[in-house]
């Protein structure tokens, strides 16, 4: 069951006409099988982990997590670049997420999560990945290369959480529950966001009510502070790429800075014109990138 919002906003920003959080939901799918993606299911450590595949079978593997609120097929512009390269690319919905198992004993913090990500790897029979995450997302690969190691061959960071810093924006605008509050969001996640008509601020406060308790609970756990990653990525021993958005305002390009500092084989890649979301808003540019990185 879908908690995000994002996703609806993004569907709007780029050409939605109607209720964008539903039309979003009805044509992903259709976006990933025409893409080439399958949709399966795998138990991990009980639960239901859903996940999209795409990519030559016998490709060099790529693991994608997505951030809070998101789900799998937002990466789906960056997949189609590692997919068209040669990579079989895995993009999993976190347990909470997108169409896996939401469990109302789960914790959803970032190491549960990151336990359940390499359990993920384990299910599907993979035994060395090139692994990226973004946002929340990256903050849970960041822990599982440093407790997986020999899993990561190469690691990707893409405007990743995980530095200790109080954000300078009110974190309850993620669980937006006015109209206003979806304007607020969409201007924190859009460096030129375009205007949110009344009925997709609507349709996105409904789905927020009924499932937000999921991002509630992973942000309260994050907040707390405990499992910050500055004294882990020091000692990261795999090549690290870490691309940010140049106008991100949910995490500003000084964590960025800060996370190429502590990783000292780290290349740092900044893309000016692109936001928080930045493999969704800029997969053209980065996309290239990316798969430069993958084949050394």
């Amino acid at each position: 069951m879908d908690v995000g919002c994002w996703r609806s906003l993004h569907f709007w920003q780029f050409g939605g006409a109607r209720s964008a959080a539903s039309t979003s939901r009805e044509l992903s799918p259709f976006r990933l099988y025409f893409a080439g993606a399958q949709s399966r299911v795998v138990n991990v450590s009980g639960y239901r982990v859903h996940y999209d595949v795409l990519g030559p079978v016998a490709g060099p593997p790529v693991v994608l997590v997505h951030g809070l609120g998101g789900r799998a097929e937002e990466w789906l512009g960056l997949a189609q670049y590692l997919a068209k390269s040669g990579h079989r690319v895995y993009l999993p919905d976190l347990v909470g997420y997108g169409s896996s198992e939401m469990p109302a004993e789960f914790s959803y913090s970032v190491p549960d999560e990151a336990a359940i990500v390499a359990g993920f790897i384990d299910a599907v029979g993979l035994k060395r990945v090139d692994l990226g995450g973004i946002s929340m997302g990256g903050w849970i690969v960041q822990v599982v290369a440093s407790e997986h190691p020999d899993c990561v061959r190469r690691l990707m960071l893409f405007d990743s959480a995980g530095i200790r810093e109080s954000p300078s924006w009110d974190t309850r605008l993620f669980t937006p529950a006015t109209n206003a509050e979806v304007r607020q969001l969409n201007a924190l996640l859009y460096p030129h966001p375009f205007p949110v008509p009344g009925f997709v601020a609507r349709d996105i406060v409904r789905i927020v009510d009924q499932n937000g308790w999921v991002i509630r609970r992973a942000v309260a756990s994050m907040i707390a502070g405990g499992d910050t990653s500055e004294d882990l990525l020091p000692k990261l021993k795999m090549p690290v790429l870490i691309v940010w958005g140049a106008d991100d305002r949910i995490m500003p390009l000084r964590q960025g800075e800060t996370m190429h500092r502590l990783i000292p084989q780290s290349q740092f890649e900044v893309f000016p014109g692109c936001g928080h979301l930045s493999p969704m808003q800029c997969s053209s540019q980065i996309g290239p990138r990316v798969v430069e990185f993958t084949r050394k």
